[in-house]
């Protein structure tokens, strides 16, 4: 019951500044808009092309977005734990009673609240431009961005606390997100690419996630692929957690 009140206090406390900051969410949800509105029409002539089946290309297009969304967007949550590091905060919550596993909850509650309200504005505009996709599908879809959100975030904070710097820190990502982007398949399919490529693809779980995604929107809720991909993201949620609950707790 301690560590609920100690998620709820510090997931309210995390709202209240990000709701006095909405600049960072509505920054976050522009870039895949702007893909939505001037990349997607581009795919339209697609139809039938490997990768891109018969439907409707959105079905292709709109779940690299929402992971895009979820792994780029979760990937910079480390910037605010660095930021109060910074100014003394945490180290004023460090001396308190609370439990180091709320003080990790309430961030994250916080994150996914975020991301899920960016991914429903992402999905309800690409209906507006022409998405037809499974009802169930979309909504399992959420759920496994959300996890994938969850285990990026909480990644992110272990390894801003890690490194203590945001300089530093930025740089690292900047070196971690180019790779990780190109090897997902999140604008195109990894389909389209040369077998080498696609080999190495298959080494990065996000890409797998992506398939699972495109899969879900086509309504295909229990192949193979949709289960990989769930299985991915329910690990990336553990092994994330853990190793931000061992940085926060490593703080003393």
């Amino acid at each position: 019951m301690k560590t609920l009140h100690d998620t709820r206090i510090i997931f309210e406390r995390s709202m209240r500044y990000t709701l006095s900051n909405p600049a960072w969410v509505v920054l976050g949800l522009a870039q895949p808009l702007l893909y939505l509105v001037l990349f997607g029409p581009l795919l339209h002539s697609l139809s039938g092309v490997r990768g891109f089946g018969s439907g409707n290309s959105w079905q292709v297009f709109v779940p690299g977005l929402l992971i895009q969304q979820g792994v780029f967007g979760s990937l910079y949550a480390g910037f605010s734990i660095l930021a109060e590091s910074r100014s003394g905060v945490l180290e004023r919550l460090k001396v308190t009673p609370a439990s180091r596993l709320g003080l990790l909850l309430g961030r994250l509650l916080r994150d996914v609240l975020v991301l899920l309200v960016q991914a429903v504005i992402l999905i309800l505009g690409a209906c507006v431009a022409g998405l037809d996709a499974s009802v169930p599908g979309v909504l399992a879809a959420l759920l496994v961005v959300v996890l994938l959100g969850i285990g990026i975030s909480a990644f992110s904070y272990g390894m801003a606390l890690r490194i203590r710097n945001e300089e530093a820190f930025g740089s690292v990502l900047s070196s971690v997100t180019l790779p990780l982007m190109l090897l997902s398949g999140v604008l195109l399919p990894m389909s389209l690419a040369p077998t080498w490529l696609a080999d190495l693809a298959k080494a990065n779980p996000v890409s797998h996630v992506v398939t699972t995604e495109r899969a879900l929107f086509a309504g295909d809720l229990t192949g193979g692929t949709t289960v990989l991909g769930a299985v991915l993201a329910a690990a990336i949620v553990l092994l994330g957690s853990v190793y931000g609950l061992r940085a926060l707790r490593a703080e003393g």
